[in-house]
C-alpha cells in the first residue's frame, strides 16, 4: 500500500505523513535520529478449546530477524499492566511512558510501529502511543512487506544501547479508552455509542472456540472483523475499498464507535483503519471480551 493510497495530512510538525506508512518511506529514513522503530510482535496461538489462553512475548521472534535499528517492545510485559484482571492490559500513562522510555522514545521522538504478525500488534502499539500524544505510525504489511521488498533485516541483539538522554512526557488523550462501567452505561442507554466487534465472524457468533470463558459478543454489537480490513499481505486495502467495507457497517451509526474484540487488540486495527478514513470518535475498550466475559450475570449473544 502507497501513502498515495491512504492520503493523510501530515501530522503537525511531525516528520511523519500520518498513521501509516510504506516500506519505502521508513527506508529513506532509517538513520533519522528522531525516528524510533518499535516491533511490537506477540504470541497469541488460536485456542484449542474454550478457556484455552496462551500467549507469550515475540523477543525471540524479533531477536531471529527484524528491521535493523529497530527494538522489541513487549506487549506481554512491561507494556502491560501486570495488576490488571486480564492480559494486555494499558499500563498507567506513566507507567507507559517510562517503559518506552528504555527503548528510547523521547518527547522528540516519533515512532513508526511493526510487526511479523498480521498488524494488529502494532496497531495496539500505535493506539498506546497515541493515547499519549507519541507521534506515530505503523509501517503497512510490516515485517512480511519488508522483507518481500528485497529490503535489510538484521538477527541478534541491539546494535546500540537506546537512547539515554532525553524524557518523555506523556499528555493522556481523554477519549482514547473506553472501560467496563461506559459499556454498561452505554448498554442501559445512559451514554451514547455504537459498540463494534473487530473478532472474526466466527469469534462474534459463537461458533468458534474463544480463549476467554463464554463465547459470543456483547448484546447490540456490530460486526467488523478487524483482519478483513488487509489484503492478503498484511497491507491496508485501497481507500475506495476500506471505506466500502466500513460504511457498509458503520453508516449512520451513533457516536462515538467504541471498539473491541477478546483483548483490545484487533480492535486497534480497526480503529487504525477508521482513523485512516478520518474518523475522530472512536475509543477502544481495553479490557473486550476478557474482562467481559469474566462475570457470567454479564450478557453475551450467540448466533451459532
Amino acid at each position: 500500500m502507497t501513502d498515495a493510497q491512504h492520503p493523510t495530512p501530515p501530522l503537525s510538525g511531525s516528520l511523519l505523513p500520518g498513521p501509516l506508512v510504506d516500506d519505502a518511506w521508513l527506508a529513506d529514513r532509517l538513520d533519522d535520529p528522531r525516528l524510533v522503530v518499535l516491533d511490537a510482535t506477540a504470541l497469541l496461538p488460536s485456542p484449542g478449546h474454550d478457556g484455552d489462553h496462551r500467549s507469550g512475548s515475540g523477543q525471540e521472534r524479533w531477536a531471529e530477524r527484524h528491521i535493523p535499528g529497530s527494538r522489541h517492545a513487549d506487549l506481554t510485559g512491561e507494556l502491560s499492566d501486570p495488576g490488571a484482571p486480564y492480559h494486555f492490559a494499558v499500563p498507567s500513562p506513566k507507567a507507559l511512558a517510562a517503559a518506552l522510555q528504555r527503548l528510547g522514545v523521547r518527547d522528540d521522538s516519533e515512532v513508526v510501529a511493526y510487526d511479523s504478525g498480521g498488524g494488529i500488534w502494532a496497531a495496539r502499539l500505535w493506539w498506546m502511543l497515541r493515547a499519549i500524544s507519541v507521534p506515530a505510525a505503523v509501517l503497512d504489511g510490516g515485517l512480511q512487506v519488508w522483507e518481500a521488498a528485497g529490503r535489510p533485516v538484521a538477527d541478534g541483539p541491539p546494535r546500540e544501547p537506546a537512547r539515554t538522554a532525553g524524557t518523555l512526557t506523556p499528555v493522556p488523550l481523554p477519549h482514547a479508552w473506553t472501560a467496563l462501567p461506559d459499556i454498561e452505561a452505554v448498554l442501559r442507554g445512559e451514554r451514547p455509542g455504537t459498540l463494534v466487534c473487530a473478532l472474526p465472524e466466527s469469534g462474534f457468533d459463537g461458533s468458534a472456540p474463544t480463549r476467554y470463558s463464554r463465547r459470543g459478543h456483547i448484546p447490540g454489537s456490530l460486526s467488523l472483523p478487524g483482519r478483513g480490513l488487509l489484503d492478503e499481505a498484511g497491507r491496508f486495502l485501497p481507500r475506495a475499498e476500506l471505506a466500502a467495507r466500513v460504511g457498509a457497517v458503520l453508516d449512520d451509526t451513533a457516536s462515538p464507535v467504541v471498539l473491541y474484540c477478546g483483548g483490545g487488540i484487533s480492535a486497534a486495527g480497526a480503529a487504525l483503519a477508521l482513523t485512516l478514513l478520518g474518523r475522530e470518535d472512536v475509543t477502544l475498550y481495553d479490557g473486550s471480551l476478557e474482562e467481559w466475559s469474566a462475570d457470567p450475570a454479564r450478557p453475551l449473544v450467540r448466533q451459532d
